[in-house]
């Protein structure tokens, strides 16, 4: 399965996580990612800024620049 297969699959998968919740609840979307996805506390609340805070044009462009240089865990370790 191929890069874009695997991040449409995900784009369903947390459609489906967080359907009936708004951008703005950030502890019910938190708690979500904890108890359904598995996400650790940390990484919950990190997943959530780094939508908020980059968006997905930039989220996008660091998706390919990470998958283009081979990196797939990077240096924070989630």
């Amino acid at each position: 399965m191929g890069v874009q297969a695997n991040v449409s699959g995900l784009v369903g998968e947390y459609r489906a996580l967080f359907d009936g919740l708004e951008r703005c609840e950030t502890e019910l979307l938190e708690q979500r990612l904890i108890s359904d996805a598995e996400w650790s506390t940390q990484a919950a609340e990190h997943l959530l800024q780094l939508a908020n805070d980059y968006g997905s044009f930039m989220l996008r462009n660091a998706l390919a620049i990470s998958l283009a240089l081979r990196i797939e865990d990077g240096d924070m370790g989630f």
